[in-house]
């Protein structure tokens, strides 16, 4: 463990002991989950997992870039790909907002380097997203494989692994990205949601604020970073009660008041719990937000039939011979 990394995360003595049993656990749910290619590995060490880096012998070196899903919850969401990637690498980027994260990391590679240093107050996060692009593209420029681990999923609301991957290719260099669980995998599963029942919305809260956006409350409604919401300088990691309550007056547009909304965060930890706050609408401003607070808006509206288009389908499945169903959705959400 670096010191900087101790200095971050001081573990208490049951600390230790949960760390060495997740551990453990993951560690035999991996094991069992790449016996195969292990035992590949073990007759020739040449051999990597399908899907990774490609390290056959070649006249020139030539780098590579891959950006990797660690997934939201400590040891249990990170698929054996985006390891194999991690431990196949020369040098690992890693952008984590906890430290113990950083530490199980750094037990499988032996140079890993994280990229939240980039980040400070005051400072526009677009220059700390260029700079960690460039860290990791000096090292694929230099003949190296490189992995960028990000937490959740490395192409969900993180702008560094989408640029990094575009400037690679633009270069010539090999360049992809593996999917991990995201916020919004685990919102599904906490709460319940099936997004194909009345449909499911998405917005980050601020770009909501900024443009003109079409909302359809017959459907779910989900904001993302709605503690950053109507920040315009991407140098601030929170905004305040006057910022939310503008976000509120926007959505009374089209959801009462008092309207019951749900602020989510996933778990980080196998033995925590997700923040599951039920609240109305109204009472957001009020609310103890942070950067990976997600608000919910179920529906309020029914679903309205398109009565001209049944009639369109009505006359195509007579002429076809087809016997006319109930529609799909037809429960009432209100």
């Amino acid at each position: 463990m670096s010191l900087a990394v101790a200095r971050q995360c001081p573990l208490a003595p049951h600390d230790r002991v949960l760390r060495a049993a997740l551990w453990r656990e993951c560690s035999d749910i991996l094991c069992e989950a790449l016996l195969p290619q292990t035992l590949m590995r073990d007759r020739n060490p040449m051999v990597a997992v399908s899907g990774a880096f490609d390290s056959a012998p070649s006249a020139q070196v030539r780098g590579s870039l891959v950006c990797v899903g660690l997934g939201m919850t400590l040891g249990a969401h990170m698929t054996p790909r985006s390891r194999s990637y991690i431990e196949q690498a020369d040098v690992v980027f890693l952008a984590v907002s906890d430290a113990r994260v950083e530490v199980w990391v750094r037990q499988m590679h032996r140079d890993v380097r994280s990229l939240q240093a980039y980040y400070d107050e005051g400072k526009s996060r677009h220059l700390s997203y260029r700079q960690m692009v460039e860290a990791m593209l000096i090292e694929v420029r230099a003949g190296k494989r490189v992995c960028g681990a990000f937490y959740g999923h490395p192409g969900v609301f993180a702008l560094a692994p989408h640029q990094a991957v575009a400037q690679a290719r633009e270069e010539g260099f090999g360049a992809t990205m593996e999917p991990g669980i995201s916020a919004e995998d685990c919102l599904y599963a906490d709460l319940g949601i099936d997004p194909g029942r009345f449909g499911c919305q998405h917005h980050e809260a601020s770009q909501l604020m900024f443009y003109q956006r079409r909302l359809d409350p017959s459907a779910y409604l989900v904001l993302w970073q709605v503690g950053l919401a109507g920040d315009r300088s991407h140098q601030r990691f929170a905004t305040g009660p006057a910022y939310l309550q503008l976000l509120v007056d926007l959505l009374a547009a089209d959801y009462p008041r008092d309207h019951p909304v749900v602020i989510y965060e996933a778990a980080t930890l196998a033995i925590s719990q997700p923040r599951i706050e039920h609240l109305a609408l109204k009472d957001l401003v009020r609310a103890a937000l942070h950067m990976q607070s997600t608000l919910i808006i179920p529906p309020c509206q029914p679903l309205l039939p398109n009565l001209r288009m049944h009639e369109q389908l009505d006359a195509l499945d007579r002429q076809s011979g087809v016997a006319r169903g109930n529609p799909h959705h037809q429960e009432n959400s209100a």
